[in-house]
């Protein structure tokens, strides 16, 4: 394994393990108000984990079957705690496909997240393993089959609900605060 390579792979490695405490720590609920943010900053940073993945040439671990990694994580109570506090905006409207299948249908924050960490975590578990060509290879592959696609998603629903927060008031006080800056 080149030292890029390796270098990439402990990178990689930090950057899955950065995402999954911090979707952990929203899944708690423990700051809801902290919840839209947090989720911005772990989505924009595993999309440039999963962009510099994409950008390589593909990855291709020495043996041509996946080493078991040992059972999958459960991942359904980070699934259900993420749509307990994503109440009321865990759904929205998205295109499964813009390019083969650009039929509306409708995404879920919760499972795009859970799905997200479902990969990282598999990934992870052939890093831990002492198996980084194959963490690569896994994380490669699963970014640009499904969770890039998730995370871009959700990525842009976050950011759009951030926005309705902090855009959306009301034309009357917006006014005032705009009288009062000009005229102190």
């Amino acid at each position: 394994m080149s030292d890029d390579l390796a270098l990439l792979s402990e990178e990689s490695a930090a950057d899955a393990r950065m995402f999954l405490l911090t979707v952990r720590e929203i899944a708690a609920g423990n700051t809801p108000e902290a919840a839209l943010p947090m989720v911005l900053l772990a989505l924009s940073q595993v999309l440039v984990m999963g962009a510099r993945l994409g950008a390589i040439e593909d990855v291709v671990p020495v043996a041509r079957f996946e080493v078991d990694p040992g059972p999958d994580a459960e991942l359904d109570p980070l699934r259900e705690n993420l749509a307990n506090v994503f109440e009321g905006l865990d759904e929205y409207a998205d295109v499964a496909d813009p390019v083969i299948d650009p039929e509306p249908t409708v995404g879920c924050l919760s499972n795009d997240l859970a799905d997200i960490a479902s990969a990282l975590t598999h990934g992870l578990s052939h890093h831990d393993a002492g198996r980084p060509v194959e963490a690569l290879w896994w994380w490669q592959f699963s970014y640009l089959s499904h969770w890039g696609e998730r995370a871009a998603a959700a990525l842009r629903v976050v950011q759009a609900l951030l926005a309705h927060v902090r855009l959306d008031a009301d034309p009357d006080v917006v006014s005032e605060a705009e009288f009062d800056a000009l005229h102190p």
